[in-house]
């Protein structure tokens, strides 16, 4: 699908398309008749149900797991707001080709396919305290790399960002579609000092009274206020939308990224889990907006899908018991009354 225009984007977000109900309900009773005491599992039994439902089967598999991180640039990284600088981008990106990230050490042990898109890293958005960050052909471009990212056949798709400054992005969109100042928001990131924590909140605070005429309008925020690699990652959650994939979301960045979305659709997310709640102030604050219960917390900031793709082990093992268990009747165990 291509978008050629924001009332594209609107225009398929009235109209979802929804899971199996009826592979759900199935897969529930499976749950059910398995050798131990109903929800004994958990969240586990859960995670197996909402993947049912999208990859529309009873019996989900994670054959084919795809990770995407996205990479770009941010004009705001001028204005001192990370611990380093802009080139880093492109130096990570050159590690991950050459194995040498976390992210590819977590992918390898996950069982999935790892793509990196970099996204015109040496043409950074604009500084969004001065002018919107993107004009809407830059926008919708980098949306349609993120559909264009995900494979048609998939059984799991994993979403990540890395760029210099995102976390700034980040909280410049949750601050403008949830309210509050660069204060409530502004966490440390890749560890900056007080000066530089200082520096954001004054960074996210000016670009919110600069476009404050464009805060009611979720798209334009995220144009104007967003980052290629959060484009490109909403991109990628509406083609998995329309395809039916499940997907998992990777930490701070990578969930504000599909905010200005979920505000123009309430079940926007439903084919979407969050990995894990990452140690970075707000996206705890930020997945209980958006009604999204993390599986891990393990004090992780590190973005690239790190935390996610950790994640994909929890859902192997939902699948392995549900998939792998005898009922009580292949079993030959009386079950409950």
């Amino acid at each position: 699908m291509q978008f050629n225009t924001l009332d594209d984007i609107r225009s398929f977000c009235r109209d979802l398309p929804g899971g199996d109900d009826e592979c759900a309900e199935a897969a529930a009773r499976r749950q059910q008749n398995l050798t131990k005491p109903p929800g004994s599992l958990g969240r586990l039994e859960d995670l197996a149900i909402w993947l049912a439902r999208w990859q529309r089967r009873e019996l989900p598999q994670l054959d084919r797991v795809t990770i995407a991180v996205f990479a770009g640039n941010h004009g705001i990284a001028e204005r001192g707001v990370s611990a380093y600088p802009s080139e880093v981008t492109a130096q990570m990106v050159a590690n991950f080709a050459g194995g040498g990230a976390a992210m590819n050490q977590i992918a390898r042990l996950a069982g999935a396919e790892l793509r990196v898109e970099p996204i015109e890293l040496g043409r950074p958005t604009r500084d969004f305290t001065i002018a919107p960050a993107m004009d809407t052909a830059d926008f919708l471009m980098a949306l349609d790399t993120g559909w264009r990212t995900v494979p048609e056949a998939c059984d799991l798709l994993v979403l990540g960002e890395m760029g210099i400054a995102n976390t700034t992005v980040a909280a410049t969109l949750c601050a403008a579609l949830m309210g509050g100042r660069g204060a409530r928001w502004a966490g440390r990131g890749t560890g900056v000092d007080d000066a530089g924590l200082l520096r954001k909140r004054v960074a996210i605070d000016a670009a919110l009274k600069f476009h404050r005429s464009l805060l009611d309008d979720p798209l334009a925020v995220a144009m104007s206020l967003g980052g290629r690699e959060l484009a490109a990652i909403a991109g990628a959650v509406l083609a998995a939308r329309a395809r039916c994939i499940p997907v998992l979301l990777d930490g701070f960045v990578a969930t504000s990224a599909t905010l200005p979305l979920a505000r123009l659709a309430p079940d926007m997310l439903a084919h979407c889990r969050a990995g894990h709640v990452s140690a970075e102030l707000g996206h705890r604050e930020l997945l209980r907006e958006l009604q999204l219960v993390p599986l891990l917390d393990l004090d992780m900031r590190l973005g690239e899908a790190s935390g996610a793709a950790v994640a994909v082990l929890v859902l192997r093992a939902a699948l392995a018991c549900h998939g792998g268990m005898a009922t009580f009747a292949e079993a030959g165990i009386s079950g409950a009354n």
